[in-house]
């Protein structure tokens, strides 16, 4: 049995709803990956449909950007990407797969952009990117599209 002080799910459980809240709020000031995180969460509960207009709001943030992404600031932009592509498949996908399959072809178009501005000598942006590849197949099989949309 693990301590009462270990991070377990049932321990945190316990502080109760508004502690955790709390301490969420806290956790994300300054930190603008847990909060854009958050607001992903916040969007999925009350409507699929947000969800959606983050990440596309998102995606064109990550697309217009120009600044180089050196092996120091490599982990945000993962978990960022990483981010985007798990709510498209997860949650956009489940409530509308056209709007996913448009989602995941945005963001498969990001690809090149970053890839010029980024120092991915480890191959994990690579990674997040051949998933995504994965991900576009599984949503093109489930919605039965022939062709990327124009």
């Amino acid at each position: 049995m693990p301590s009462k002080k270990t991070l377990t799910s049932t321990n945190l459980e316990a502080l109760g709803v508004q502690r955790l809240a709390e301490l969420l709020i806290e956790v994300s000031t300054g930190n603008a990956a847990v909060k854009r995180r958050l607001r992903l969460e916040l969007a999925g509960a009350h409507n699929p449909d947000e969800v959606a207009k983050e990440v596309r709001k998102r995606l064109t943030t990550i697309a217009r950007s120009r600044t180089f992404i050196d092996w120091q600031n490599r982990r945000t932009l993962v978990e960022d990407l990483e981010a985007q592509r798990s709510a498209i498949v997860k949650q956009v996908a489940n409530a509308d797969l056209t709007e996913a399959l448009e989602l995941m072809w945005r963001f498969m178009a990001l690809a090149n952009s970053i890839f010029e501005r980024c120092d991915d000598s480890s191959g994990t942006v690579i990674s997040i990117f051949h998933a995504a590849c994965r991900n576009l197949a599984e949503i093109v099989q489930v919605a039965k599209v022939a062709r990327p949309p124009a």
